[in-house]
């Protein structure tokens, strides 16, 4: 049956026929019937996701691969998957892509390990878009349970939580250096560290440790789990720090009168303002249906974490994660680094290959770390929700390709060329593999001989 035969049983002209064929176009469901039924098969049987063929199921894993982000980061150029291409030459390009990602995996140390990890922590998140129901729930029982109503959940509420779930807080100086905070279940005590200059907000700690009580983690198997583990402790401590019922009211009274801000909410709830922006991202597009993303960024230019729903493409490596990658110089999260004025809120457009998004960033100091530039964003078509929409700082970017931002002006390397020699300061974590132990980056043995030290004397 020829392009031409088809058309004319389903209705349609035979350059339509031949786009559906070569995927370039996706039918509805109701031209599938009219073209299962012109061939004179089952509908399922063109829903089929098996390849029909060996050189089809190669042509789609070739496709996905030219697709990903192995062959961008590696510069290898794209290559048309199509009948004219041969087949042993067909064979040759899956199996070098499928021996290379191999070699990557393999190769790999801990380190590497542990960004998979987190790219495949991200790759569900986005999935939900960053809402989890049960953790929800989970912290209005907690405060249904000490009778809270609204306002900014206090001290006090923190250590009635606590009260709750059977636990007495003690506050001490020799807390282990590599903790935030030590829970002793045999005793029912949890030990924070007492006058803390490095912790932002003291009510975190203590609600993520509780948190972790709460929803019975364990000790984690393995990097992921450990990830997991503590991307739901967080969010449960956020839940109770912004409670939905109490928040979304607020969010949704905002958005009405086209004023959202993520400053407002900080201020409404007295949380820092990380804290409020990743709040932001768990409810803006399950309650507000509003795509978001949230970058926070080095100083230095590396992105430190990230989270996307809104199809915004940050940078990223060979296995797919964006922790330490370098962020565009024309982004709003880059861009805030070179103003006079850090702290007040910063909005910019930004044009790039994935579309045009609006941002909102502010700086944060961390004093063990330096600083960091905290960003909220969202396509341009949602920027209508925001404070600071009004903006006219707008600019481009064409990262990941080099001429964006990743060499230097003709001129300026036309002067410096061959005459420089920086001895580059990398983080002492750069090349080493994380401390081996169940809790990464936790020294056990320290742990250990502190509940010794603290523990009460049976008389």
């Amino acid at each position: 049956m020829t392009l031409d035969d088809l058309g004319r049983k389903i209705s349609r002209a035979a350059s339509q026929v031949s786009m559906l064929e070569n995927g370039h176009r996706e039918p509805k469901l109701s031209l599938l019937a009219s073209v299962a039924e012109a061939l004179d098969v089952p509908l399922t049987e063109l829903l089929r996701t098996d390849p029909p063929t060996r050189r089809a199921a190669l042509e789609v894993e070739l496709e996905r691969a030219v697709r990903g982000p192995l062959f961008g980061s590696l510069g290898i150029p794209q290559v048309k998957v199509g009948k004219s291409l041969p087949a042993d030459a067909l064979e040759a390009l899956v199996s070098l892509s499928a021996n290379v990602q191999r070699l990557l995996t393999e190769n790999a140390a801990t380190p590497e390990e542990a960004r998979r990890a987190n790219t495949e922590l991200r790759a569900q998140m986005r999935s939900r878009d960053n809402y989890f129901t049960d953790l929800e729930a989970q912290a209005r029982c907690l405060l249904d349970a000490i009778n809270y109503t609204a306002g900014p959940l206090g001290q006090r509420a923190c250590a009635d939580i606590a009260a709750h779930l059977g636990f007495r807080l003690h506050y001490v100086r020799d807390l282990p250096h590599s903790t935030r905070t030590v829970t002793d279940l045999k005793n029912g005590r949890i030990y924070l560290p007492q006058g803390n200059p490095n912790v932002v907000d003291s009510r975190s700690p203590l609600l993520q440790a509780l948190a972790s009580h709460v929803l019975g983690h364990v000790e984690p198997k393995d990097y992921a789990d450990f990830l997991r583990q503590r991307v739901e402790a967080n969010y449960l401590a956020a839940a109770l720090m912004l409670p939905e019922h109490t928040v979304l009211p607020v969010l949704a009274d905002a958005k009405a009168e086209r004023r959202l801000s993520v400053e407002d909410l900080r201020d409404a709830t007295s949380v820092p303002y990380e804290t409020a922006a990743h709040r932001f991202t768990n409810l803006a597009t399950k309650h507000l249906d509003i795509p978001v993303h949230f970058m926070k960024v080095h100083e230095g230019g590396t992105l430190h974490k990230a989270y996307e729903n809104d199809g915004i493409r940050f940078p990223q490596d060979p296995l797919g994660a964006v922790e330490g990658q370098p962020v565009c110089r024309q982004w709003a999260a880059r861009v805030i680094f070179g103003l006079d004025d850090r702290f007040s809120p910063f909005y910019q457009y930004t044009d790039t290959d994935a579309g045009t998004y609006w941002c909102t960033s502010r700086v944060q100091i961390s004093s063990s770390q330096g600083a960091f530039s905290l960003a909220v964003g969202a396509p341009f078509a949602h920027a209508r929700w925001f404070r600071g929409r009004e903006t006219k700082e707008r600019r481009g970017s064409r990262c990941p390709d080099s001429t964006c931002c990743r060499r230097p002006p003709a001129d300026l390397a036309a002067r410096w060329d061959s005459y420089a020699w920086p001895s580059a300061r990398p983080h002492s974590s750069l090349l080493a593999a994380l401390p081996v132990g169940v809790f990464p980056g936790v020294d056990t043995t320290e742990v250990y001989q502190f509940l010794d030290r603290h523990a009460p004397r049976e008389d």
